[in-house]
């Protein structure tokens, strides 16, 4: 048996998939399997997830019949739905629109959504029918007759405002029951308005509904006949994971998962609170931000159309650890002047610097074309043993950036021959090649991560780079010298995604445009949200929500995150007072004696320290530490006050009133974070006081009137 109970995590990717297991108590990896991903299978991907947990149970030692009880936590993430998409391999859609006189003009024009392409040469199978009064039911049967017949497996009915009024699309949904065909309304899908985008989201989340339905009932029944009762859950494509159930009535929400798989292990794996998670392949390297503990998410663009999906920001840059190198002859000479986008395992190519020693033999130096179409600049060796690739890996190993032990480590006498025609070629050594590989690599992921940086405003003195997936060691380590940030790689890098999966929290947005939205309102949509995690298994005294509204756009959006269970952390990776004082100020970038404890919590402790400007008032940031020594919070000028639970509204009050900013933009609350228990509940997306402190209240209404409470409160410039 395994030592404690495990939650277990799965990524199913193009090639392989990864399954782990974590003691749930420690967070310690406790096994990690790989199977081929099984996509010519009959059972599809379902097959290889349900092989992959089988050896994963039997290598932690779960006796036949009693996976149950060691299981705590099961999820899968894959790209399925993604590949559906890139594939062109989705159903046709059968789209009910409803409306009369002139508001049915609109919803006719929804019929040019057969227009969305697919691949190139292949366009989205949609076919439309009107009706005009969605209560006249053998008028909705005609249409879904007609749709049907046409070929659609599977229907959407959408109305104008439906987000408000969603009656008429429910009796389309309830008259066409009789089909037997799967079947959404568009406000199911979002609740925000715009009619076109919202139908186009609610018509590719009805594209992949079969396939993904087929795919999820088989891995339920294969979990289950192995004995498995633990709920499984589904990694989404903003970092967090939902029930099986919840995918099945949205499945779109796991486009885009793949990556967001890799940050959400790095945020719960290595504790990431400011910073940018590189995830390395052979060909590519995907770059993500994770900001005050959150990840970065927008709406994203799909079928090369804006949607309403909420998905991890992830830029994708083609430079990865088998990137090969590209040379030319310039005014200065020979010089490597890029590298990639082509690699190794697509030009089918070894790498040089895994190369048996003897292979490399009267190596010599060669330009390329890869593949038809190809520059003819890509740098070979033609050694005795064959042809080799000149990489991204081969030039960090090298230079001696991979660590010893690392997935992508090779023996850095065998790299620095592999790299020796190279320099010699460039009237260099093997140092400075292996040096000019890595600049050219990484200069294109950094104009990414400085691009990212500015565009989410992190903090410099605190932002760290975090590398996952296999080829890390090829980037991260380079990229950090380069900047100047600090920088590592993720532990377990080579399976940072299952990890991710494993360790992800359920997660629920809820979206409302609601203008001039009142207290009642707004706590209402934070309701719904946290009420939805709940329902999907999250701990309720677990869920922590964090509302933001947009005067702008009149957006309230509540984000809800709970974990299944109440984690223990390995209490053995306790930072002592020395440590997490040190770390304190070596994010304040000051000497440890200029530093100060201004409160704590039995979960987190504030340090501050003063920085004094001339001819302007004196700036006091801000850090908030857990007991790891992990800065959860930072604040680059602050008031910090303790209180308890039962004085805190007044306290609060008089804090927001003091620190309210009144200027041309109009008038601003400032942005209040509250340290409870194990929380820190973050209330800065709210700028009304009246509202803030409504939601403040709500935090506080189930605490003990003595419990701890401690105030992080910034004045909005």
């Amino acid at each position: 048996m395994a030592p404690h109970r495990i939650r277990v995590g799965i990524d199913v990717g193009g090639t392989f998939t990864d399954a782990v297991a974590i003691d749930s108590a420690t967070l310690r990896l406790v096994a990690q399997v790989k199977v081929p991903t099984s996509h010519h299978h009959a059972d599809g991907v379902a097959h290889g997830i349900v092989e992959a947990l089988d050896r994963l149970l039997k290598d932690v030692g779960c006796a036949p019949g009693s996976a149950s009880d060691s299981i705590a936590f099961l999820a899968h993430g894959t790209t399925q739905a993604t590949n559906a998409l890139l594939e062109g391999d989705v159903a046709p859609v059968g789209l009910i629109g409803i409306g009369t006189g002139p508001g049915a003009l609109p919803t006719k024009r929804l019929a040019g959504l057969a227009h969305l392409e697919l691949t190139p040469g292949k366009r989205l199978p949609l076919h439309y029918a009107h009706v005009a009064d969605p209560d006249d039911a053998p008028a909705v049967r005609t249409a879904v007759e007609r749709v049907t017949a046409a070929g659609a497996e599977v229907l959407v009915a959408s109305e104008p405002f439906s987000v408000d009024l969603p009656d008429g699309e429910q009796a389309v949904l309830d008259a066409a029951r009789s089909a037997t065909l799967p079947m959404t309304a568009a406000h199911e899908i979002t609740s925000l308005y715009g009619l076109r985008k919202r139908t186009r989201t609610a018509v590719v989340n009805a594209a992949i509904l079969p396939r993904m339905l087929a795919t999820a009932d088989l891995v339920d029944s294969g979990i289950t006949a192995a004995g498995v009762r633990t709920p499984l859950m589904v990694m989404r494509c903003d970092g967090g994971v939902m029930s099986l159930d919840e995918m099945r009535r949205r499945p779109l929400l796991t486009v885009l998962s793949g990556p967001a798989a890799g940050v959400a292990g790095a945020l719960m794996q290595e504790r990431v609170s400011e910073g940018v998670f590189l995830e390395t392949g052979g060909t590519s390297t995907d770059i993500s931000v994770v900001r005050r503990g959150k990840v970065a998410v927008r709406h994203a663009t799909i079928l090369g159309k804006s949607s309403y999906l909420s998905a991890l920001d992830v830029r994708t840059v083609g430079v990865g650890g088998g990137s090969m190198v590209r040379t030319g002859t310039g005014q200065r000479g020979r010089s490597v002047h890029a590298v990639g986008p082509r690699s190794a395992h697509i030009a089918g190519l070894p790498y040089a610097c895994f190369a048996d020693p003897e292979d490399l033999r009267d190596a010599r130096l060669a330009t390329v074309s890869p593949l038809a179409g190809d520059p003819d600049d890509y740098a070979v060796l033609d050694a005795a043993g064959g042809r080799f690739a000149l990489t991204m890996t081969c030039a960090a190993n090298a230079l001696g950036r991979v660590p010893e032990g690392d997935f992508a480590a090779a023996d850095p006498e065998t790299a620095r021959s592999a790299l020796a025609p190279l320099a010699e070629a460039l009237g260099t050594d093997v140092a400075g090649a292996a040096r000019q590989v890595l600049d050219a690599g990484v200069r294109q992921v950094r104009d990414v991560v400085d691009t990212m940086i500015g565009d989410y405003g992190l903090d410099r003195d605190t932002a760290v780079l975090v590398g996952g997936g296999g080829g890390a060691a090829a980037v991260t380590p380079h990229l950090a010298a380069d900047t100047g940030l600090t920088g590592r790689i993720a532990a377990h890098s080579e399976v940072i995604s299952p990890i991710g999966v494993a360790l992800a929290l359920v997660r629920e947005q809820i979206e409302r445009i609601i203008p001039g939205a009142t207290q009642e309102q707004i706590l209402g949509v934070r309701g719904e949200a946290e009420a939805a995690v709940v329902a999907q298994g999250a701990a309720p005294s677990a869920v922590e929500v964090e509302v933001t509204v947009d005067p702008q756009t009149n957006t309230v959006r509540a984000v809800a995150t709970g974990a299944t269970e109440l984690r223990a952390q390995d209490r053995t990776r306790r930072a002592d007072d020395a440590e997490r004082l040190s770390a304190a100020a070596a994010s304040l970038k000051t000497d440890p004696s200029a530093v100060e404890i201004l409160a704590g919590t039995a979960a987190h402790t504030v340090y501050g320290t003063e920085r004094r400007r001339r001819f302007r008032r004196p700036r006091h940031p801000v850090r908030v530490l857990d007991g790891d020594g992990v800065v959860r919070l930072h604040a680059a000028d602050a008031r910090v006050a303790s209180t308890t639970v039962g004085e805190a509204p007044e306290l609060l009050t008089r804090l927001v009133r003091e620190f309210t900013a009144y200027g041309d933009g109009g008038v601003r609350a400032p942005a209040v974070r509250l340290l409870i228990g194990a929380r820190i509940a973050d209330l800065s997306g709210v700028l009304d006081t009246e509202p803030l402190l409504a939601l403040a209240r709500s935090e506080l209404r189930s605490r003990a009137a003595d419990e701890p409470v401690v105030a992080v409160v910034e004045a909005r410039s």
